[in-house]
């Protein structure tokens, strides 16, 4: 979910279970037996020489279904890398790594798939990360009191707030922070719940502090919450 976009799922390399796939482009009624053959071979070749190098990859040659098709099927699937091979690309001893996290094009000379596809995957993995990491810091905040808890989730913030540990003090928190779906069509409306406790807190909780429920002391600075 942290990763997704409108077209589906965006996964990390290390964890998806395909990496590549490779997709035949350009195979027309009217391009060759030959050529079209020689292009499935080609298939294949890269997918032998990916599977060699450790890549978790498959050729997708369902001939019932367009080039297009099959790039919407394996986005919505977030797939790190498509992989595009036509008559053009066959002639020039090259194919075309797409990336599924920015879309971005790289045409690969047919002798450097196995290491610059490897590279690809890495900087994927990097990437992802990177945004993942930085997202999470500049909407993160903590504050000690109800009021500048409420304000920071009406920006989308998710806080970090002294809190008690109680379940009714939750339950509270979850009701006055609650709100009205009419007000704001589309907006997140449910009530603000308790995420984690930080094992590094943004702020160090002082001797005798309150909870924001000000009704018994902290124990711990809590990561809360809306739920989207």
């Amino acid at each position: 979910m942290v990763h997704g976009d409108n077209k589906g799922l965006v996964l990390p390399p290390r964890v998806a279970c395909l990496q590549v796939v490779i997709i035949p482009c350009g195979i027309t009624a009217s391009l060759p037996e030959a050529d079209r053959q020689a292009l499935l071979a080609q298939c294949a070749k890269y997918q032998d020489h990916l599977q060699r190098a450790g890549v978790r990859v498959k050729s997708d040659l369902r001939d019932n279904y367009s080039p297009g098709w099959k790039f919407n099927h394996w986005e919505l699937k977030g797939v790190p890398v498509r992989l595009e091979v036509g008559p053009k690309d066959l002639q020039q001893r090259q194919c075309v790594a797409v990336r599924r996290d920015t879309g971005a094009k790289l045409t690969v000379p047919e002798a450097e798939v196995e290491k610059q596809l490897r590279v690809l995957l890495e900087d994927i993995q990097s990437c992802l990360f990177q945004k993942a990491s930085d997202d999470l810091t500049s909407n993160m905040v903590a504050v000690d009191t109800m009021e500048a808890f409420q304000k920071e989730l009406d920006k989308g913030k998710i806080v970090q707030i002294p809190f008690c540990g109680k379940i009714p003090c939750e339950d509270w928190i979850k009701k006055t922070t609650a709100k009205d779906q009419d007000l704001e069509p589309g907006a997140p409306s449910m009530g603000a719940k308790s995420l984690c406790i930080p094992f590094s807190p943004l702020k160090a909780l002082q001797p005798g502090q309150a909870c924001v429920c000000a009704k018994e002391p902290a124990q711990y600075y809590t990561l809360f919450g809306r739920s989207y």
